[in-house]
């Protein structure tokens, strides 16, 4: 499913409607609103209180669950986090968008801790990848926090419309935030070493690949002097 809505957001076909450039192709009339900021906290909660609720549910996990659930709980109280003190929202949101975000996070996470914890009598790796994991899974979700808090300062205090974001990494690609989410899934995958986790990795690169892409795209169109040499999602490659 990711990979789907990977290749429509890259095609434009269709993009989630929380995306700036959904409505590029699209005379959709979005009946039920909420303001922005509302809708991401609709979206992001949900799996943040289940995460937390696993602690207790599953207490006596073991330490690759406990590193699993604790990756995934610090992940989305960052998300919870951006929304209230970093990200600067402006307009509306789909109702039916937030909704189907939150569902879908929910499900796909709190899969992930379930799968884990069946694994919990199988015998493990030959190679122990979870304290590496999360190691990388650090790196990811700091490069992706530092790079969203370089975007809620492009705009300067009664500033709206959009610019082309400088430093960091977005003088080579337009979007490591994508790129560091990326790497923070496959920090989830390494530390908890199952097929599922693996899998909802490898749906999330094809998916931000599509949004990356589309991204760098929607700058092209909108911005006369957006350099060229800024790739989507990989330095100097793609």
């Amino acid at each position: 499913m990711s990979a789907i809505l990977g290749i429509s957001e890259a095609t434009g076909k269709q993009n989630l409607e929380y995306s700036k450039f959904w409505n590029v192709n699209s005379n959709k009339q979005v009946k039920a609103k909420v303001p922005s900021k509302m809708g991401m906290i609709i979206a992001y909660s949900p799996s943040l209180i289940a995460c937390l609720s696993f602690f207790w549910i599953f207490s006596n996990g073991g330490i690759r669950f406990f590193m699993l659930n604790s990756a995934i709980t610090i992940h989305f109280f960052k998300r919870v986090l951006e929304v209230l003190l970093v990200h600067k929202y402006s307009g509306v949101m789909a109702m039916n968008s937030a909704i189907t975000i939150s569902t879908s996070y929910f499900i796909a996470f709190s899969s992930l801790i379930y799968f884990q914890h069946l694994t919990e009598e199988s015998p493990e790796p030959s190679i122990d990848l979870k304290y590496f994991g999360f190691i990388v899974f650090l790196v990811g979700i700091i490069g992706n926090f530092y790079h969203h808090f370089l975007l809620s300062k492009m705009r300067k205090e009664g500033e709206s419309g959009y610019k082309i974001p400088k430093g960091g990494l977005f003088s080579l690609i337009i979007c490591p935030h994508y790129l560091f989410e990326i790497v923070t899934f496959l920090g989830f995958s390494l530390i908890s070493q199952t097929l599922f986790s693996f899998s909802s990795t490898i749906g999330t690169l094809f998916y931000l690949t599509g949004r990356s892409y589309a991204t760098r795209k929607w700058y092209l169109s909108k911005f006369e002097d957006f350099p060229k040499n800024v790739k989507a999602l990989i330095p100097f490659v793609f």
